[in-house]
């Protein structure tokens, strides 16, 4: 039995087996990172999304007062391609899960 070479080859484990648990640790900061930094956005979304509710709420009794047709106005928006989905297969655009302030395009009855 070569004493050396069991030896070496245990060392070798030992070194791979350091190097993958610093590796380790290292990713589990960065998750943990991660973790921290989506918590903070997903916080940050929800206040914006809740001042842009109530801004949307403002705009629309303003032009409700100025006698202005509020669905006339947003049919006329034009939206990027990106946020309208495929119209060519029948995709209905109000169905994407995309962030908006307009209570109608969630899908909900909350106001």
């Amino acid at each position: 039995m070569d004493i050396t070479g069991t030896k070496n080859k245990i060392q070798r484990v030992i070194k791979v087996a350091e190097e993958s648990y610093k590796k380790i640790n290292e990713v589990i900061e960065k998750i943990e990172k991660l973790q921290t930094d989506l918590a903070t956005t997903s916080d940050q979304v929800d206040h914006i999304e809740m001042e842009l509710a109530e801004q949307r709420a403002l705009i629309e009794r303003l032009a409700e007062e100025q006698g202005l047709d509020i669905e006339a106005i947003l049919a006329d928006v034009e939206y990027p391609e990106r946020l309208l989905g495929d119209e060519a297969d029948g995709t209905d655009p109000e169905s994407n899960d995309v962030a908006t302030s307009r209570p109608s395009a969630t899908g909900s009855d909350e106001q």
